[in-house]
């Protein structure tokens, strides 16, 4: 079945997540970020009606749907108004690593519970003098006797006061040529020398950002996730479907906004006409409405390559979609607010959040800009400047 098209599982699917969102909704969500707690009761519905481990393998309770039914539940929750930003790293992320490239113990100590939503998994890659550059990551991971110890900082890394555990990006030397390499470790929550302190954001959000600190912690062998040789196809394993799932983020919160404008634009009246009337209005709502769709395609596109194992292909198309959402996204929440005009910015239509918010898919995962130099340079052609 082309992935333009959407099988009759996947509109049920979206039919079904849709219907779970509306019961939450935009105040849920922003009302316990207010209070600083974590949405844990929508967590659990979505667990518990078998959404969050939609794509993990069926043997390990998952649904065995792919990313592109997880992109699904997370598009669908975002246009609801109440997105998991968690769904993005701890099944997505991290349940695709170790469903690919785990051993048979981490797979069955982990996957039941990252699939029925009991335990949860963040991903640390991104360090302060490394940016968006993988390649000078400098956690560094030292055998030692049968153990690894690891030492380095992160930083922006979401939900580790809650996750059971992190993922950790390190990087190992390679015996025969000297050179580091990346390779990925499970790190427990409580692990003697992992330590973390909040960022301090502007976003209103119930998962914080934090400064991950590694003092010479200490893990054991059975700690490293998949083959120590093989650490690069695993990591971008990993962070093509959090591409996909930062642009069924975006997405959803374009669709939360427009709808919004869409309402008021409709029943707000200043002169004899609903203002939705006047093309002033209407056609930039109606030109956000057709990016978003676009970016939905992309993402459809990527997602179907990379369950259908064509990594590749699916890097392509992921980054694509990230862009196209990210763009479109920022694009229709700017258009949603400055319909509303001064109602845009008041706490009562909840769009004003949404301007900061609808920015994080330009920055991360990783900037647009980032994703022009992966277009030029592997697409194109053209040469790097760096």
């Amino acid at each position: 079945m082309s992935s333009v098209i959407e099988t009759p599982e996947h509109k049920a699917l979206r039919a079904a997540v849709a219907a779970l969102g509306r019961k939450y909704g935009r105040e849920y969500l922003a009302r316990v970020a207010r209070e600083g707690g974590h949405p844990d009761e929508l967590w659990a519905d979505a667990a518990a009606l078998g959404y969050l481990g939609v794509n993990l393998p069926e043997q390990y309770g998952g649904g065995g749907g792919g990313i592109a039914g997880l992109s699904i539940v997370l598009e669908e929750l975002g246009a609801a108004g109440c997105p998991l930003l968690m769904m993005v790293v701890s099944p997505a992320i991290c349940g695709t690593v170790i469903s690919r490239f785990g051993t048979g113990d981490q797979k069955q100590a982990w996957l039941p519970g990252l699939a029925d939503g009991s335990l949860t998994m963040a991903f640390g890659i991104t360090e302060p003098d490394a940016g968006s550059n993988s390649h000078r990551i400098t956690t560094t991971a030292r055998r030692d006797g049968d153990a690894w110890v690891l030492t380095g900082r992160k930083v922006f890394i979401s939900g580790v006061d809650i996750a059971d555990a992190t993922l950790i990006v390190g990087r190992t030397e390679d015996a025969r040529s000297g050179r580091l390499k990346p390779c990925l470790f499970i790190v427990p929550r409580e692990t003697p020398g992992f330590s973390r302190s909040l960022i301090e954001m502007e976003l209103q959000a119930a998962e914080k950002q934090w400064e991950l600190t590694l003092d010479e912690v200490r893990l054991p062998a059975d700690a490293l996730v998949g083959d120590e040789d093989a650490g690069l196809l695993q990591l971008f394993a990993g962070l093509n479907p959090e591409r996909i799932m930062t642009a069924a983020f975006a997405i959803g919160m374009g669709r939360h906004a427009l709808a919004k404008a869409v309402d008021y634009a409709t029943t707000r009246q200043v002169w004899k006409d609903p203002i939705g009337a006047h093309q002033a209005i209407a056609h930039p709502l109606a030109a956000a409405h057709i990016e978003l769709e676009l970016a939905r395609l992309m993402m459809q596109k990527a997602a179907a390559l990379y369950d259908a194992g064509d990594d590749a292909g699916a890097g392509e198309a992921a980054n694509m979609a990230k862009y196209a959402a990210a763009e479109a996204c920022v694009r229709a929440v700017d258009q949603s607010v400055h319909t509303l005009g001064g109602n845009g910015l008041t706490r009562e239509y909840g769009l004003a959040s949404l301007i900061t918010a609808s920015r994080v898919a330009r920055i991360a995962p990783v900037s647009r800009e980032m994703i022009l130099n992966f277009i030029s340079h592997q697409t194109l052609g053209l040469p790097k400047s760096y």
